[in-house]
């Protein structure tokens, strides 16, 4: 990573409603100022800015060493949000996976309807997610949905403490959470955007699981 460091806080010790209001408060100030954070999730550390931003996308890009052509996941509050804040396709498979997983470690790839949503703009489907963070949902509710990718160097592993993760990228945020150790493990990610739903990634959420959800085996 550069020389620069960023400004840190954390949130080891479970920090009370005040201290985390503020911290959302603090957050989304940084944000549209074309900030970019990064902060522990229920699985791994991520990257998040405003997807409005194109600037802090850029850094996001940069950090990551990521192909401009691979599109970042979206963040949501909760389902009721991603259903009616996004223009997406909320099919029956969606509607059955996210009552039952989110929050958590479950990613649901949807199609997305015609809209004039700049920073969608070629995008047929979305992958979206409602982590079981507190500080993540109460940022989202604040703000409304944003991006977030995982805190590694394109290509490598997430690794599973804040160091690590400051150490893989390859310029730092603006600001960096420090939730201690994670489990590292990714989230499931379900495409619902097919004639089928398909599991193509296998993480927390085991496939059987969601079969049974989808199909009632």
């Amino acid at each position: 990573m550069n020389d620069v460091y960023p400004d840190r806080i954390s949130l080891e010790n479970n920090a009370d409603i005040n201290e985390l209001d503020k911290l959302v408060d603090d957050s989304a100030r940084l944000l549209y100022d074309d900030g970019v954070i990064l902060t522990p999730t229920d699985t791994v550390y991520g990257l998040i800015c405003l997807p409005a931003s194109d600037i802090a996308i850029q850094k996001i890009f940069e950090m990551k060493g990521r192909p401009v052509q691979r599109h970042l996941p979206i963040i949501a509050a909760d389902w009721q949000q991603a259903r009616d804040s996004l223009p997406i396709v909320w099919n029956q498979p969606a509607r059955k996976l996210a009552e039952r997983f989110w929050p958590g470690a479950l990613t649901i790839a949807c199609g997305v309807v015609e809209n004039d949503v700049k920073w969608l703009e070629g995008r047929v489907e979305v992958g979206i997610r409602v982590p079981d963070h507190a500080y993540i949902q109460k940022l989202a509710r604040k703000i409304g949905p944003f991006f977030m990718t995982s805190a590694n160097r394109h290509g490598e592993d997430t690794p599973h403490t804040l160091e690590g993760a400051l150490g893989s990228l390859l310029t730092a945020p603006s600001l960096a959470i420090d939730g201690g150790l994670l489990s590292g493990a990714p989230s499931t990610l379900v495409n619902v955007n097919l004639p089928e739903p398909k599991v193509e990634r296998v993480g927390s959420i085991p496939e059987s699981a969601i079969e049974r959800v989808i199909y009632h085996v």
